[in-house]
């Protein structure tokens, strides 16, 4: 009998790992340092409610002029 591998954590990482220094956001998803950081250790729940205000977050990116 074989063991069940675990179910992979969600993430919303995009692989442009670039942290703007005036918001604080990464680039490529959104996620601040911190966010990104302890990513692993958060609650599913937790880790929705970051995915909840990434497009939020992204499009204040993108009006700042920060995204290509």
């Amino acid at each position: 009998m074989t063991t069940p591998r675990p179910t992979p954590i969600a993430s919303p990482c995009k692989k442009v790992c670039a942290v703007d220094g005036q918001t604080g956001l990464c680039l490529g998803c959104g996620r601040t340092l911190r966010e990104i950081g302890s990513w692993s250790s958060l609650t599913p729940e937790q880790r929705e409610e970051v995915m909840q205000e990434l497009d939020e977050r992204m499009e204040r990116l993108q009006s700042l002029g920060k995204l290509g």
